[in-house]
């Protein structure tokens, strides 16, 4: 689908000083059906559509895509990021690597859940050193949330796994506080770290690296998805939100 933007990046790399080509592995919002075309099922976008779908919520630079994926080759992977830096980095880093079957978008996982995805399409949701957002006004835009967990539930395949790790002590009795208040939709089991984690991590991301030197303690669970009717996709149209980076693209050609 054609939007009008160019696929080569014109920001640059602060870290190593070059240009970031995301070539088709980073995807805008205009990239994807809109939202009055019905609900979207992103295992189109991979070669192979047939094979399990994961998907990450706030990717980052790719870290943990990266690695999972160069394991994981039976398994497409949807990394979501909401700031276009880390989002370019991440889909140049793909690229890079070509990793045919990862794809990474830039947009509002909440809303993406709400009002975009399709039912039972992910076997795995993966969120992995959310932002706490600790000021209480702010609480609001944590990723989980009592209705944001109804539509990770929705979007699971039977028996599909919301994992989640956090550094932050408050957010960790957040997550605590909304899996019991959840317990109708998830069960909750141990956390169990995927195949790419080095020995003594949880996951391995650049985030748990800087960290752990640190000192600093790490929680995590996993909720499995329960057998139960879920809620339907949000019909209303998704809020205008718009993505952070220091280095907005240029206009469209």
């Amino acid at each position: 689908m054609k939007t009008g933007h160019p696929t080569t990046s014109d920001a640059m790399d602060p870290a190593r000083g070059r240009r970031l080509d995301i070539g088709h592995f980073g995807l805008r919002d205009a990239d994807i059906p809109p939202h009055d075309a019905g609900a979207w099922d992103p295992r189109g976008l991979f070669p192979s559509p047939s094979h399990p779908l994961e998907i990450e919520i706030g990717s980052g630079k790719g870290t943990f895509l990266c690695q999972q994926a160069t394991i994981q080759t039976d398994r497409n992977f949807l990394g979501i990021e909401w700031t276009a830096d880390f989002w370019r980095s991440a889909a140049d880093r793909l690229r890079r690597n070509k990793l045919e079957h990862v794809r990474i978008l830039l947009t509002d996982a909440s809303e993406l859940f709400r009002h975009r995805l399709a039912d039972g399409i992910a076997q795995v949701v993966h969120i992995y050193f959310s932002d706490p957002w600790p000021k209480g006004r702010h609480h609001k835009r944590r990723v989980v949330q009592d209705d944001t967990l109804t539509h990770f539930h929705r979007v699971l395949a039977p028996g599909g796994e919301l994992r989640l790790v956090t550094d932050h002590a408050e957010l960790w009795q957040w997550y605590e506080r909304h899996a019991t208040a959840n317990a109708a939709l998830f069960e909750r089991h141990p956390f169990v770290p995927p195949p790419s984690a080095r020995p003594g991590e949880f996951v391995g991301t650049n985030y748990e690296r800087k960290f752990t030197r640190e000192g600093r303690t790490f929680n995590a669970m996993t909720l499995v998805r329960r057998q139960v009717a879920p809620v339907q996709r949000l019909h209303s149209s998704p809020p205008i939100w718009k993505s952070f980076s220091r280095h907005p693209d240029p206009p469209p050609i």
